[in-house]
Parts: structure tokens; C-alpha cells; sequence
């Protein structure tokens, strides 16, 4: 996987027509969901299908959404899909302990977990989630479930849930956080103002649920040419002078202005 990934596209797992085009999107990461994307009728044949996906390693990093815990599923997707040698990460529904992490870790000791923070109990316990195990490889909001359990009409309400776990993740020295998926497939322009409000937050990259929704989050989260010139122009100056100090155009820069703009250019590498 890219030290980066930007993408993470959610294909239903009982249609592998739909996980075949996904791996060919260009997405960063291919996400097969067996849980919400997958009538309860079709959860045994969408388990199959995965795993068959996942005897040999694809091109693309592969997660699989398991379904909850508490389902009459979850425990018989993950034992079926950890061992399986195509397997990149299990994101674990509805998380809302570290036990359940922990659980989920000693049933699956091979494979990296996601946790998915989808109500309030679970935003409340962010942190204690994010360092529940080493396992843990990141966490994320599912922002339709939270939605409906806080009674949030209006977009704005989720910024506080949004900056906590953003906070959680950094705090538990785990990568940030991509945003949840944005409805409305068509649209893009929505899309797009979304992903400048989540990196204005503090997260990185997005997931989606159609591949034109890939672009606009690759555009949106990756460095423009403006910020990539101020970085390099940061990272010169920090080199003639170890101190702080004020550059001709008044910007301040300072050893956390100097980790900023190195993040900026790792970033900007993808392109």
C-alpha cells in the first residue's frame, strides 16, 4: 500500500463483477463490504465470494468490511477472511470498545484492523479505541450510523465528532483518519467542498463509493503547486538557518512549520 493512500473505494462483496472493476479504478485501497452494502440473504455467498478473492494477494491492497460484532455474521467473516493470503486490513464495523478490538485481534493475530467509530458511545471512547491494540492500524467515523444516533440534521453537527477523532488517531500515533463517504455520487462539486472542509480538519484522503468520486478526493487532499512552493521555500530556509526566524514574505517558521512543510512534500511525491 501507498504510504499515502487517498483512495479507499467500498465494493459490495456479493457482487464480484463490481470488486473486479474496483480493483481496476485506481483506487488506493479497495474496500469489500460485507456488512451494509449486502442483504442478510446474501451475507454467506458475499463471505464466499471474498474469500475466494483473497487466495492469492490482487494487485490492489484489499479490506474487508466485516459485519459487527453482535451480528450473526461478524465472527464467522473474520474467522473465514483473516487467514486469507490477499487480505490487507479488516475494518470492524460499529466498534464501540477496546475490548472488542481486542477480541477481534486475538481472533485475527495476522491481520491489521480498522475500526469504525459509528455512534456516540464509540466517539466518547475514541482514544481508548485508537490504542486498544497494536493490531490497530486506524480509525475512522461512519458517518451515516452517527448520524442517525445523534439525530444530526445539519452537516456542521458532526464537526465535533470529526476533530475528536482526528484528535484520538494523532494522540494514539496512528495515521489520520480518512473522511467517511460523501451520499450523493453525483455530486461532485459537494464532494469537493466536503474533502476541502475534512482536510481543513485534519483528515487525510476519503472514502467513496463510485470511482468518479476517486479524482476530486485525489485533487482535493494532494499539496496544490502553491503549497508545495512555500514547503520547498520552508525547508530551504530551515536549512541556511537551524533557528526560527521570519522568511522575507513575513511567514514565521519554526521546527512545527518545518515538520509541516515535510509533510506537505512526502505528500506531494504521490503525484
Amino acid at each position: 500500500m501507498t504510504a499515502y493512500p487517498l483512495t479507499w473505494l467500498y465494493a459490495p462483496g456479493d457482487r464480484p463483477q463490481v470488486v473486479a472493476k474496483a480493483l481496476a479504478s485506481g483506487a488506493d485501497v479497495v474496500v469489500v463490504d460485507l456488512e451494509d452494502a449486502v442483504a442478510s440473504d446474501r451475507k454467506d455467498y458475499a463471505r464466499a465470494a471474498t474469500a475466494e478473492l483473497l487466495e492469492h494477494p490482487p494487485a490492489v491492497p484489499v479490506h474487508v468490511r466485516v459485519n459487527a460484532l453482535d451480528s450473526p455474521w461478524g465472527e464467522r467473516d473474520i474467522a473465514a477472511l483473516a487467514p486469507a493470503p490477499g487480505l490487507s486490513g479488516l475494518r470492524l464495523a460499529k466498534i464501540t470498545s477496546p475490548a472488542e478490538v481486542a477480541h477481534v485481534a486475538r481472533r485475527a493475530a495476522r491481520a491489521d484492523l480498522y475500526a469504525l467509530l459509528e455512534t456516540a458511545l464509540a466517539v466518547e471512547q475514541a482514544y481508548a479505541i485508537a490504542g486498544a491494540h497494536p493490531s490497530l492500524r486506524g480509525i475512522a467515523l461512519g458517518e451515516a450510523d452517527l448520524r442517525a444516533d445523534l439525530g444530526v440534521r445539519d452537516d456542521s453537527g458532526l464537526d465535533w465528532p470529526r476533530s475528536r477523532v482526528v484528535v484520538a488517531a494523532r494522540a494514539a500515533g496512528l495515521p489520520p483518519p480518512p473522511q467517511s463517504v460523501h451520499p450523493d455520487t453525483r455530486d461532485l462539486d459537494g464532494l469537493a467542498a466536503s474533502c476541502a472542509h475534512g482536510r481543513a480538519l485534519g483528515f487525510l484522503g476519503r472514502a467513496a463509493i463510485h470511482p468518479r468520486q476517486l479524482p476530486v478526493i485525489e485533487r482535493a487532499y494532494l499539496p496544490t503547486e502553491v503549497e508545495i512552493e512555500r514547503a520547498e521555500s520552508v525547508l530551504k530556509a530551515a536549512a541556511a538557518d537551524r533557528g526560527a526566524q521570519a522568511l522575507p514574505d513575513g511567514r514565521f517558521v519554526d521546527a512545527a512549520v518545518v515538520t509541516a512543510a515535510q509533510r506537505t512534500l512526502s505528500l506531494a511525491r504521490r503525484r
